[in-house]
């Protein structure tokens, strides 16, 4: 016996791996859960800054139309008061339209001809969108305006003289804070960076003015020292952790997006305490359910342990009593044997009390046979004589009248001898298409002695066509003598004998005998073995008569049973009947 190894060496090992593939799934799921924070916190960003852009293009729009307005063109030439205040009219109610914090038109040297307010932009001629637009482009730039550094966007369309040439600049200026106030309430924290690394928008307010290091993991705020994070790389995910604020997250995805047409980089971080928590969740779950089956594997093997120490105390248990159940199971087998030999002898005993059977019927028949085949001898001899003697008064007409009557005799006395020679021989033969009604026809014709010197009046009407079952001539006719020399036993003392026979085709075929003998005393013991009603040692049977027809029966797959009815008894036998589709070797074998 194999000896089980401690506990111990089972959970140590098992628990490393738990860990290891706990540890394994979380890391897939952590990855795959960040491919789909990914995907949605692109998504968020890639929203957010459209709508930025789209906001801006509106701005620049406003600035197109505006710079060749007849009102601000018209300020080229020396203007009168009126047009320029119809002029300061036109951007105040341009700015109102579109929330821009200022429009002003100024000409080619940067002078403001007029304006939505009074207070021009500082350096403006020098500023890199105006020259932009004097060279016949919009200028496009983003900065602090004002002493407050107030975050703006700022556009200058070119306004064109007649004679092609640029004449001034519609500038207009955009509030940042305005623009972001859209998309604050967005839960993935965006921000803008300019060329210089600093955060110029976002809607995270307290990231405002943040500038990044290049190359470095620095982020230096607007006021105190700068402060550093970690970065991971999980697979293509680029992961910082950093403690920015209660609304910002601590761990985070970083996603990058580029915006040319504004000159800066959208950024995005997004939280992957989700996307934590769902592989922790995975790995719980795989985890738990290894541990579940751990511990399984863990009461099974203490169960095989105390079994084991079981099985030592009863194997030493049972080697005491080794040597007594040794006798006793060789005693058993020597038993068994003679039952072996006890069924065979049986069995064997059982088909000789069948033939011993068919044996008794055709000794107590076989006066009515000597008689049967008795008259015709003698009409044999009688017919004989007289053709010889119609042969010697030259009368061949009534010879062969005579001898026709011979050849008559001959056919029965060959009938009545097949039929005892069929009923006589042992039925190995496999079970095949009878006609019932032969077999009734041929029993009635051995029994028809019997049954006229006892007086028994026999009620029989065959059926205008066969009737055919699954079963063996012979036996069915030996069950069919037993049955109807059974009934004539038991009316021997009756005033009225009458034995009525009828055939009721259908599935199953029923066969029924109804005598008027005096019934049947124990109905439930008829076919039990070796129960009579008739005087033991008279000579008349052992009773095992209605037991072996009850065994041929059921040898067909039918059933036999007897009934008392008031005036006698009825035994009715059920057969399967023939089917020609659905046996055809079984009707080749009974044909043959």
């Amino acid at each position: 016996m194999s000896r089980i190894p401690p506990l111990t060496l089972i959970i140590v090992p098992f628990v490393l791996v738990v860990a290891l593939i706990g540890g394994t799934v979380w890391h897939y799921g952590y990855r795959q859960a960040l491919d789909q924070l990914e995907r949605r916190g692109t998504a968020d960003m890639s929203l957010v800054l459209g709508g930025l852009v789209s906001d801006l293009q509106r701005y620049r729009d406003q600035a197109v139309a505006l710079a060749e307005h007849p009102t601000l063109t018209a300020l080229s030439a020396p203007a009168t008061p009126h047009q320029q205040d119809a002029a300061r009219r036109l951007l105040v109610a341009a700015a109102d339209r579109t929330g821009a914090t200022a429009l002003f038109y100024v000409d080619a040297m940067g002078d403001v001809l007029a304006g939505s307010q009074a207070r021009a932009p500082e350096g403006l001629a020098r500023s890199q969108y105006f020259t932009r637009a004097m060279d016949g482009a919009l200028g496009t730039a983003h900065g602090l305006e004002g002493a407050a550094k107030r975050r703006v966007f700022q556009f200058a369309a070119p306004s064109f003289a007649s004679n092609g040439k640029v004449q001034g600049a519609l500038v207009v200026l955009a509030d940042a804070e305005n623009v972001e106030f859209g998309w604050r309430g967005s839960q993935t924290a965006v921000f803008l960076v300019d060329d210089d690394g600093r955060v110029f928008m976002s809607n995270r307010s307290e990231l405002l003015g943040w500038r990044g290091v290049r190359n470095d993991d620095l982020l230096i705020p607007p006021e105190g020292a700068p402060v550093g994070f970690a970065r991971q790389s999980v697979g293509p995910h680029d992961i910082w952790q950093v403690d920015l604020g209660p609304y910002l997250p601590k761990r985070a995805l970083q996603l990058g997006q580029d915006l040319p047409r504004i000159g800066m980089t959208g950024v995005a971080l997004v939280d992957v305490a989700p996307a934590r928590q769902i592989a922790a969740l995975q790995a719980g779950a795989v985890a738990g359910g290894l541990l579940f089956f751990g511990a399984l594997l863990v009461l099974t093997q203490e169960r095989r342990r105390s079994l084991a120490r079981a099985n030592a105390q009863l194997e030493g248990r049972v080697a005491e009593r080794t040597a007594t159940l040794t006798q006793t199971n060789l005693a058993l087998r020597r038993e068994v044997r003679e039952r072996q030999e006890a069924e065979a002898a049986l069995k064997r005993a059982q088909a000789e009390l069948v033939q011993a059977g068919k044996l008794r019927a055709l000794g107590q028949m076989s006066a009515g046979i000597s008689h049967e085949l008795n008259q015709p001898l003698m009409a044999i001899r009688q017919f004989a004589a007289n053709g010889g003697a119609f042969l010697k008064r030259q009368e061949p007409e009534k010879a062969a009248e005579n001898l026709g009557r011979i050849d008559e005799m001959a056919h029965r006395m060959s009938r009545i001898i097949r039929n005892l020679r069929a009923f006589v021989r042992n039925e190995n033969e496999p079970m095949g298409q009878v006609d019932i009604m032969q077999v009734i026809e041929s029993a009635l014709e051995m029994t028809g002695e019997r049954l006229r010197g006892d007086g028994v009046d026999v009620a029989w009407q065959a059926p205008p066509a066969p009737v055919w079952v699954r079963g063996g001539e012979v036996r069915l006719g030996q069950v069919m003598i037993n049955l109807i020399t059974n009934a004539a036993d038991a009316m021997t003392d009756s005033d009225t004998k009458r034995l009525e026979i009828a055939v009721e085709g259908g599935a199953p075929v029923t066969v029924r005998l109804r005598d008027t003998g005096p019934g049947i005393e124990e109905p439930e013991k008829i076919f039990d073995p070796f129960y009579s009603t008739k005087l033991v040692g008279a000579g008349d049977g052992m009773g095992l008569g209605l037991s072996i027809s009850y065994g041929l029966v059921q040898s067909f797959g039918g059933k036999i049973t007897g009934a008392n009815t008031g005036s006698g008894a009825e035994f009715t036998v059920e057969l399967d009947p023939w089917a020609e589709t659905a046996r055809p070797a079984e009707q080749r074998e009974g044909a043959a």
